[in-house]
C-alpha cells in the first residue's frame, strides 16, 4: 500500500480533505429535459465517487443563455436547486465534499439551445471553429453576437446568483469556470476578444470580466469557498492568446488579491499534450499563496512527482474517475484500473455512467 503525499489530508479553506485527489469537472450530458435538472442517476454517480478528496461537478450553466450542449444541468431554477440538493445530501452522507462548477459557454453554443432561438453571446462576433452536442449529435457552433456593454452586469449577476443557489443546494463551495474557451476565457484571450471598451484591448481590460465574476462570486459564497479553473494555453473551442504568460500572471495576481481558496490550472492542452505551448506554470504557483490544483494528463507517478516537488497541492483526475468510482482505493492498493468507454461519455443512461464496478465488486465477480 502506498504512503505517498497523494493520500495525505489537506486543509482547503474551512474544509479538511482526506486526500489530495480531486475529481475534475466532467460533462456527461445526462440532465433531465426540459428543465435541465440533475437526474437520480447523477445522485448515484457522484456519491459513488465520494472518497475523492474533493468532487467538482460537471460544468453547470448559470442561465439558459449559458448553455452550450444538450442535457447539461443548470443552477438557475428552483427545480435545479432541488435536484442538486439530492446529490449533495447523498455525497455528504457518504462522507464526501463537493463544489459546483459555475459555467457560461459564451459563443460555444447553438441557436436551438438559446432563449428564443437567439444567437449565442461572445466578447466579439467571431464564430468558433468547432462542434457542439445537440440532439444526440455533434453539429457546428452557431454564429455569435457581441455582448453589449450594458449586458455585462447581468452576466456577472447570473454567476453571483448561481453561487447563492449552489450554497442553497448544499454545496461546500463553487468553482468559477474560466477555462477551455468558454465565456470568461473568450474575454481574456486576444484571439476572441476584439472589443474597444472597458472589457477589451489591454490585458487589464480583457481580464476584467474573469476578475469581476470571481469577485462577485467570492462575495456571495465566501472567498474560502470559491475556486476558479483556468487554462492558459489550451486551444479548446478555438481560443488563443498572442502572449498568455503576462495575461495569466496578471489574472492570478488578481485572484490572489481576492483570496480565492484555489486556482485549478489546466497545464497544456485540455485532454491533450501537456507541452503544446511554452508556459511557466511555476510563475502562477509562486503568485498564488493558497491551493494550486494541477490538471491534465496526470497519472499516479506524475501526481506523486509534482506533489513531492511542491509544484502543486492537489491533483485533479478526469477520465480515471469516470471509469473508477473508487479511484482513491485502487491507487492506494496499486490495483488495476477499469478502462473507460469513450462511446458513453456524452449522453445516455446508466451504461458507462454508474455501472463501472468498484474493486470490491470486481473481485467478488471473479
Amino acid at each position: 500500500m502506498s504512503t505517498t503525499k497523494l493520500f495525505e489530508p489537506y486543509k482547503l479553506g474551512p474544509i479538511t480533505l482526506p486526500n489530495r485527489l480531486v475529481m475534475a469537472p466532467l460533462t456527461r450530458n445526462r440532465a433531465m429535459p426540459p428543465g435541465m435538472v440533475p437526474s437520480p442517476l447523477a445522485v448515484e454517480y457522484y456519491s459513488q465517487r465520494a472518497s475523492a478528496g474533493l468532487l467538482i461537478t460537471e460544468a453547470t450553466q448559470v442561465s439558459q443563455q449559458g448553455q452550450g450542449y444538450q442535457d447539461t444541468p443548470g443552477i438557475y431554477s428552483k427545480e435545479q436547486v432541488e435536484g442538486w440538493r439530492k446529490v449533495t445530501d447523498r455525497v455528504h452522507e457518504r462522507g464526501g465534499r463537493i463544489f459546483l462548477q459555475l459555467w457560461h459557454v459564451g459563443r460555444v453554443s447553438h441557436t436551438s439551445l438559446q432563449p428564443g432561438g437567439g444567437k449565442p453571446v461572445a466578447p466579439s462576433a467571431i464564430r468558433a471553429k468547432g462542434k457542439t452536442f445537440v440532439n444526440g449529435q455533434f453539429i457546428d457552433i452557431s454564429e455569435p453576437r457581441a455582448l453589449e456593454l450594458s449586458e455585462i452586469p447581468g452576466i456577472i449577476d447570473n454567476f453571483k446568483r448561481g453561487a447563492a443557489n449552489a450554497l442553497a443546494a448544499g454545496f461546500d463551495g463553487v468553482e468559477v469556470h474560466g477555462a477551455n474557451g468558454y465565456l470568461l476565457d473568450q474575454f481574456a484571450k486576444d484571439g476572441t476578444n476584439k472589443r474597444t471598451d472597458a472589457y477589451g484591448g489591454s490585458i487589464e481590460n480583457r481580464a476584467r470580466l474573469m476578475l469581476d465574476v470571481s469577485k462577485a462570486v467570492a462575495a456571495e459564497a465566501g472567498a474560502a469557498r470559491t475556486g476558479i479553473r483556468i487554462s492558459p494555453v489550451t486551444p479548446s473551442n478555438d481560443v488563443s492568446d498572442s502572449n498568455p504568460q503576462p495575461l495569466f500572471d496578471h489574472i492570478v495576481d488578481g485572484l490572489e488579491a481576492l483570496k480565492l481558496v484555489y486556482i485549478h490550472v489546466i497545464e497544456g492542452a485540455t485532454g491533450g499534450p501537456r507541452d503544446n505551448a511554452p508556459f511557466d506554470y511555476a510563475s502562477l504557483r509562486k503568485r498564488f499563496t493558497r491551493a494550486y490544483i494541477a490538471n491534465n494528463g496526470y497519472d499516479f507517478e506524475l501526481a506523486n512527482k509534482q506533489l513531492a516537488a511542491n509544484a502543486a497541492d492537489l491533483i485533479a483526475f478526469g477520465k480515471p474517475f469516470i471509469s473508477n468510482p473508487d479511484l482513491v482505493e485502487r491507487l492506494k492498493k496499486g490495483a488495476p484500473l477499469n478502462a473507460w468507454d469513450k462511446a458513453t461519455f456524452y449522453g445516455g443512461g446508466a451504461k458507462g455512467y454508474t455501472d463501472y464496478p468498484s474493486l470490491e465488486q470486481a473481485e467478488a465477480a471473479e
